[in-house]
């Protein structure tokens, strides 16, 4: 009987150390979503244009989300902003990846320089 119990004790603490895992991953997984939408609000400037003044950013947001619920000008189609909006940011991020691989261009011909001269 004494050994049932301690099979069973040990059983709740692996699936009690299992929930706290599952947990900890969900929270990271989050905290990372969280993160990168918030690199997404400095990418476009938002926060700079508007002086890091959060409610005016939180009331922009707002803004969109109402357009994408149909709530904007009688003449928007939410889906038509959607797909215009997604345009924008593929461009947005295709431009980025271009920097990005002209930059590190330039920093490898700087480096193979440096290494010859």
């Amino acid at each position: 009987m004494r050994r049932n119990e301690q099979a069973i004790a040990r059983l709740l603490r692996r699936r009690a150390l299992s929930n706290v895992r599952d947990w900890q991953a969900e929270r990271r997984a989050r905290t990372r979503h969280l993160i990168e939408l918030g690199g997404l609000v400095l990418k476009a400037g938002l926060a700079e244009l508007v002086e890091d003044d959060r409610a005016t950013m939180f009331g922009a947001l707002l803004e969109a989300a109402a357009r994408l619920q149909g709530h904007g000008h009688h003449d928007e189609e939410p889906e038509a902003l959607k797909k215009l909006w997604r345009r924008r940011g593929l461009r947005a991020f295709d431009a980025d990846a271009a920097e990005a691989a002209t930059q590190a261009e330039g920093k490898r011909r700087e480096a193979a320089l440096a290494a010859t001269g």
